[in-house]
């Protein structure tokens, strides 16, 4: 219950764990499908995709999407859900990282509109992450700010 000192949160920060659960749903299923079958036959995703690419096949890829982008949002979740500044920061990489994320994919695997559906998610965490009433919620101060 909010009080004095325990403020309501702002729009923007449920809009924020929104997102954060949808991203860390998403970096779960598609994670773990390319960890238990690294051979992408889960996401019907053929190895020859990765052709050129470092990989020989989608284990070490899978690793990555399900640690940093399934688990690390959700963390960043209940971090935020917990009011810990910690959070914020978490959710800032998890945006961050994301966006880095499609930009490697869309250079190694052919155009899909997940990566465009992703890419989006990645800028509005990003960019939510950003707003002043969500830093303010959390207490952080950008380099400059008063």
């Amino acid at each position: 219950m909010p009080t004095a000192d325990r403020p309501r949160r702002p729009a923007a920060v449920w809009i924020l764990m929104v997102l954060l659960l949808f991203q860390g749903l998403g970096g779960l299923g598609g994670g773990l499908s390319l960890t238990i079958r690294p051979d992408g036959s889960i996401m019907q995703m053929p190895v020859s995709l990765l052709d050129g690419s470092p990989f020989a096949d989608y284990l070490i890829p899978g690793l990555i999407l399900l640690l940093v982008l399934g688990v690390l949002p959700l963390v960043a979740l209940a971090g935020l859900w917990l009011r810990r500044t910690w959070a914020w920061y978490a959710a800032f990489v998890v945006g961050c990282g994301l966006m880095i994320w499609i930009l490697v994919e869309i250079t190694i695997i052919p155009y899909d509109m997940l990566q465009v559906v992703f890419g989006l998610v990645g800028v509005l965490i990003t960019v939510v992450s950003l707003l002043r009433p969500v830093r303010q919620f959390y207490d952080v101060r950008l380099p400059g700010e008063a």
